[in-house]
């Protein structure tokens, strides 16, 4: 039988614990320089001639004091040092959080991205967040929101249900981005729920024209089931990793297919799909056993 003083130490052992855990998530992992996550997938359809590397960005949520403008220059740093031919930004740039302290200001997050370099260039792709962060655009439904024109006002395109052409030692390939799936949120009363999105699948490869292998950026991964074969390699952010993973339970992932699509290389019905970890938080500033990450991509060429 356990005594009183027993029962106390377990006790005490216990909130220790979760402090511990609490203190390693919060100020450790959730704040830890990114490792680099690095990814050679063998794509049925890809050219061997065609060596490409793809450095993958995913959800910065920028805001103080977790993700700074100076600890987003460094993460871009840290991508441009892997000199890839091809820089892809995942979408949610802006903050998901509640405890903040502040906002980054547009213009400081993107021109630390402005730093960011590659022969091919830098492209990107919004996120539900970026959306749901600008009230005009809410409540109008329409219209680029502050964070696109951020990323167009220092260069950066940004993807909406398109598709573009690029080439490399002579042979093509296809860049698309899709619309976000979660663009809007309804602000009316009777629909609080209701949450749709802009993207366009058919739409945006209809603008493909030839038999070039096609890279889809999409922020969310759920629209991966719907993704045809066409399509070489789809890149996603968005789930975190499930930003809490204990010891493979998860107890969120923001994906109506669970934990399926939460992150790293899958491949179903011979098409591939990646999805990062991502770089920042939402909801709570925690992270536990999904250390964010900097995807590397090889493709072509071993």
């Amino acid at each position: 039988m356990i005594t009183r003083r027993g029962f106390i130490r377990l006790v005490w052992t216990g909130i220790g614990a979760c402090v511990a855990l609490a203190g390693y998530s919060t100020g450790i992992e959730a704040m830890a320089k990114p490792r680099t996550t690095r990814y050679r997938p063998d794509l049925p359809d890809w050219p061997t001639a065609l060596g490409l590397k793809i450095v993958v960005l995913a959800d910065f949520h920028a805001c103080e004091p977790w993700m700074t403008h100076d600890r987003i220059a460094a993460i871009c740093d840290q991508a441009n040092a892997l000199r890839p031919d091809l820089i892809l930004l995942l979408g949610d740039f802006v903050s998901g959080m509640k405890l903040v302290t502040d906002e980054v200001d547009p213009l400081l997050w993107s021109r630390a991205m402005a730093r960011l370099s590659a022969p091919l260039g830098v492209h990107a792709v919004l996120g539900n967040h970026d959306y749901w962060s600008d009230d005009s655009v809410q409540f109008q439904l329409k219209g680029k929101p502050f964070a696109q024109l951020a990323l167009e006002d220092v260069g950066i395109p940004v993807y909406v249900n398109q598709a573009v052409r690029f080439e490399k030692d002579g042979i093509g390939f296809w860049l698309a981005g899709l619309g976000d799936q979660l663009a809007y949120s309804s602000l009316r009363a009777a629909e609080r729920d209701a949450v749709w999105g802009i993207d366009d699948l058919a739409g945006t490869l209809t603008q493909v024209t030839d038999d070039a292998p096609v890279i889809l950026m999409a922020h969310e991964p759920d629209i991966f089931p719907e993704v045809p074969a066409r399509v070489a390699l789809t890149l996603s952010g968005h789930t975190h990793g499930g930003q809490v993973n204990l010891f493979g339970w998860k107890p969120i992932v923001p994906s109506r297919y669970g934990s399926r699509y939460a992150g790293g290389h899958m491949v179903e019905n011979g098409r591939h799909l990646i999805v990062s970890k991502g770089l920042g938080c939402t909801g709570l500033p925690v992270r536990f056993g999904a250390w964010p990450e900097i995807l590397e991509i090889d493709l072509g060429r071993a």
